[in-house]
């Protein structure tokens, strides 16, 4: 069977460990890293280009680059035909992140998996499943504590921070607290830094802690996790009750996630996804019968 042809977006936290991934699967085949201007990586087998049409045949494009530049690169993988695998991560923006490449991956008969990460993305499939077992009640997530690789960008990209970590600690029930740790720019002002941090979407709904360090390396931690618990009724049968908890490598899970994700992604029909949308059975390799034989 020939592999699919893989190419990585970016190359920090997720894509690094997407690599990884992809070289560990034997279904498909690396066949380069797109970076800004083309910059060499620390891995001088890689082979690396600033542009993706450059790459000659790519089948999936895994787009591990910051949330907020999705769409950009998104689109331009579509156009050019090429399906793309992201881990967008705004909750509350998803289903118009899903229009918007939906009529462009259609056009250029390309399929565009959107939020492939664990939450969103398994963790989404999972509340799914809570829902279908028990319609009526109340699910909690908890995430944490750990380190929030998006919540962690945006605070990067904040005017006068030089290196920034944003880590999600749970108070219980579905509430968190961002505790941000940030370095300066030298001549930058905290109290600016810090009031343009809290007006960020990404933090302005949560009650966010900004605190100066002079290293924020000494804090960092990819360490992550979830515990969600679903409590509520079946029909008239009432406390029912349902739990989900692990402990990961935050970017090392969200990249094994979107490379099982580039495999759903060429067995879709041409479209925009979010993981709720197709079978699972389409994450796993190999033929549909083992696995049917094998997990029911």
């Amino acid at each position: 069977m020939e592999k699919i042809k893989i190419a990585v977006v970016g190359y920090g936290n997720i894509g690094k460990y997407a690599i990884d991934a992809i070289n560990a699967t034997p279904d498909m085949q690396l066949v380069g890293v797109v970076r800004r201007g083309g910059a060499p990586t620390d891995d001088a087998r890689l082979n690396v280009t600033d542009d993706i049409a450059k790459l000659g045949k790519v089948d999936v494009a895994l787009l591990c680059t910051p949330t907020r530049s999705v769409v950009e690169n998104a689109l331009k993988c579509l156009r050019l035909g090429i399906s793309t695998v992201d881990s967008y991560d705004i909750h509350s923006t998803i289903y118009e992140l899903k229009m918007s490449l939906d009529a462009a991956a259609k056009q250029n008969s390309a399929v565009s998996i959107i939020s492939a990460g664990w939450d969103p993305g398994t963790d989404s499939v999972v509340r799914a499943i809570m829902l279908a077992s028990a319609p009526n009640g109340l699910t909690y997530t908890d995430f944490g504590p750990g380190m929030s690789m998006g919540h962690t960008v945006a605070a990067k990209a904040i005017g006068g921070v030089k290196n920034a970590l944003s880590m999600t600690m749970p108070t219980g029930y579905g509430v968190h607290r961002r505790d941000v740790y940030v370095e300066l720019e030298s001549g930058a002002d905290f109290d600016s830094v810090k009031a343009n941090l809290l007006a960020d979407p990404y933090f302005a709904s949560d009650d966010t802690h900004v605190f100066h360090v002079d290293d924020v390396n000494t804090y960092i931690d990819k360490g992550h996790g979830v515990n969600m618990v679903r409590r509520g009724g079946a029909g008239n049968t009432q406390n029912q009750y349902f739990a989900w908890n692990m402990r990961i490598n935050n970017p090392a899970l969200t990249s094994q996630i979107m490379v099982s994700c580039a495999r759903a992604a060429v067995r879709q029909s041409p479209g925009a996804y979010t993981m709720l949308e197709f079978p699972l059975i389409d994450l796993l390799p190999g033929g549909r019968e083992g696995h049917i034989r094998g997990l029911v």
